[in-house]
């Protein structure tokens, strides 16, 4: 009996069935969200063969991070800073209502609380830039500096100088930049910096290493830790838009911090499990892990996050804080796309009386991801949460305040793509003082911005309504 020749448009088809069934059941079984698992299995049987393989790109998260690596670091860091370590239970009888908050962040990050920190704002690069390049100046051991973005301009450029320079002199650099952010800016800061002899590194894992998801996976920390003793992290990136005084054509007002103290041993830690990973060298040795004396009050702990071990510990602890405040809870963010779950809390804070404030840009730099914010603000407002739209020039700041008593600063902004798909790095302060300083300069915001209500979101015109919401859909990807 002879078998009948189904001919190539059968195979094809049930080719792409069998494609089809095995990645639908992968999203069933892999995806948390119960409406990211519809979505994703709705286009994949929608759009066969094109919703698999878009999934494939888009919806899978293959990266592994270098365990032994990140592990080694962690442990070298609480045996070096024990005699700083704060237990909980202390930290309970000054800041009694945020001891649930802090037990909440060590046991989401595995660090422990540190005390005897100093931490400084800077506004803008025309204050961080100088001290970066004071600092770099006059390192005599070890240099390790992460960014997204790094011009080679007015912003860069002295800094560029400076950490050729100082390899020159002999001293160990190290540098991490995005390779997504690097395309940002041309010249390539990377490339100025191999040419002056600095030794440096792009975040960009290979297909090898991610999977055919690796150009969405993107390393959005910012660090300079100058030997072993004094850092820099925040939220700004190197740039001349951060540089003021220079006029420039599209200005970005940021806030950077200098740190010092035991502290600076976790964001050390961070960046060499960064550089372990992109390179597969392991810093060690009292170049880069000197002794580190007390430098202040201020009691933190460096919160990191990314689509790996890390992953959602940054929301996690987000949704902690906002559950834990008593009578205030403020954030300053440039982006602002938080998911169903966040937008519940700040409406329950709110409900309970709680006095919300979101500080925004009134002017974003990316038109469709403030097309969705604008889509999502209702929410937030009808329950009483206060929006503040702040004029240009645009504010990439990241700030987050709770009670005056507990600070979160860092690089993380409340949207998808820093929740869930960035490496990011953040520290937490449990410091009156220094949540004081944080309040400062929300004030300042809040003074020159504009009270955006209820009546303004819904007052918006009906096709600006549509195109608002057809953004919010995209917003995962912004």
């Amino acid at each position: 009996m002879q078998l009948p020749d189904l001919g190539w448009r059968f195979w094809l088809t049930f080719l792409l069935f069998v494609v089809d069934v095995v990645t639908s059941l992968h999203a069933l079984l892999r995806k948390r969200d119960v409406r990211a698992a519809i979505g994703w299995v709705g286009l994949i049987w929608l759009v066969p063969g094109v919703g698999a393989l878009l999934y494939a790109l888009l919806g899978v998260n293959r990266i592994q991070r270098r365990a032994l690596g990140m592990h080694r670091s962690r442990r070298r860091i609480v045996s070096q800073t024990a005699e700083f370590a704060v237990v909980t239970s202390e930290l309970g009888r000054t800041h009694g209502s945020l001891e649930g908050l802090a037990r909440l962040a060590e046991q989401i990050s595995g660090r422990v609380l540190l005390g005897g920190n100093r931490i400084e704002p800077l506004a803008n690069g025309d204050e961080a830039y100088p001290a970066y390049v004071t600092a770099i100046e006059e390192a005599r051991k070890s240099i390790a500096l992460s960014s997204y973005i790094f011009g080679v301009d007015a912003a860069g450029a002295p800094i560029i100088q400076a950490l050729a320079a100082a390899t020159r002199r002999g001293v160990a650099v190290r540098v991490l930049i995005d390779g997504l952010g690097s395309l940002y800016t041309w010249p390539r800061a990377h490339r100025a910096l191999r040419e002056g002899g600095v030794p440096v590194a792009l975040f960009q894992p290979t297909i090898a290493q991610a999977g055919l998801g690796f150009f969405n996976l993107r390393s959005h920390r910012k660090m300079l830790i100058v030997d072993g003793t004094v850092a820099f992290t925040g939220g700004m990136n190197i740039h001349a838009n951060n540089l003021h005084a220079s006029s420039p054509s599209r200005p970005v007002q940021d806030v950077q911090f200098r740190v010092r103290g035991p502290v600076v041993r976790q964001l050390l830690d961070a960046f060499v499990s960064d550089w372990a990973f992109v390179t597969g060298e392991m810093l060690d040795g009292h170049d880069w892990y000197p002794p580190i004396a007390p430098a202040g009050a201020t009691v933190a702990r460096v919160i990191t996050d990314g689509p790996d071990g890390d992953i959602e510990v940054s929301r996690t602890l987000l949704l902690g804080a906002l559950a834990s405040a008593r009578t205030s809870a403020r954030i300053v963010t440039p982006y602002f796309l938080p998911d169903n779950a966040m937008i519940a809390a700040l409406r329950v804070a709110a409900l309970r009386g709680v006095a919300v404030d979101i500080v925004l840009p009134a002017r974003g730099n990316i038109p469709p991801a403030q097309w969705a914010a604008a889509a999502q603000l209702w929410q937030v407002l009808e329950p009483g949460c206060r929006v503040h739209l702040t004029p240009p020039p645009f504010d990439h700041a990241k700030m987050f305040v709770v009670d005056r008593e507990w600070a979160l600063i860092g690089s993380t902004n409340w949207d998808p793509r820093s929740l869930r798909l960035n490496f990011e790095l953040d520290i937490e302060c449990h410091d009156t003082a220094f949540a004081a300083t944080v309040d400062a300069l929300i004030d300042a915001r809040i003074a020159k911005g504009q009270l955006h209500a209820l009546a303004d979101a819904d007052g918006r015109p009906l096709l600006v309504k549509v195109r608002d919401g057809m953004a919010r859909l995209f917003s995962p990807y912004l």
